[in-house]
């Protein structure tokens, strides 16, 4: 759950990376996949890009359910051509695991996400770990 003092920082730097994160954590992907550009690309750890929001909201339904995602820092860069980069550091929670995650959208003029691209800031051992089941919680 993002906290008012968060969802403040991420709205000053921009709403839609905001409001990724809202619909996000309620699980309304259907909303998440709408702030996509036509041709925008999620880019998941260890996946290829699903490119468009009804293949971004078919691949969320299917894998994102009851994960929940904390912004922690956010950092935004203007790259050129009304795009702009806005980088967040957080962390996510799933079912059995918690994890460091680095999340690096793409903005274009119109403010839709032409490019998410999703890190995961952990060791291999500490990702091994998570497969196997041996840990509970990451902290990186």
């Amino acid at each position: 759950m993002i906290t008012q003092a968060e969802s403040l920082a991420i709205a000053t730097t921009q709403p839609t990376v905001e409001q990724y994160f809202r619909d996000f954590n309620r699980e309304a992907y259907d909303a998440v996949a709408s702030l996509f550009h036509a041709e925008g690309v999620l880019r998941p750890p260890f996946e290829e890009g699903i490119t468009g929001p009804d293949a971004i909201c078919t691949y969320l339904k299917q894998e994102a359910k009851g994960m929940r995602a904390t912004p922690l820092e956010v950092t935004t860069t203007a790259l050129g051509e009304g795009h702009r980069q806005v980088v967040v550091q957080g962390k996510v929670k799933a079912l059995v695991f918690m994890v460091n995650v680095r999340w690096t959208f793409v903005l274009n003029e119109d403010n839709l996400i032409v490019d998410a691209h999703i890190k995961l800031l952990a060791s291999l051992q500490e990702l091994m770990q998570i497969n196997q089941g041996e840990k509970s919680e990451l902290e990186v």
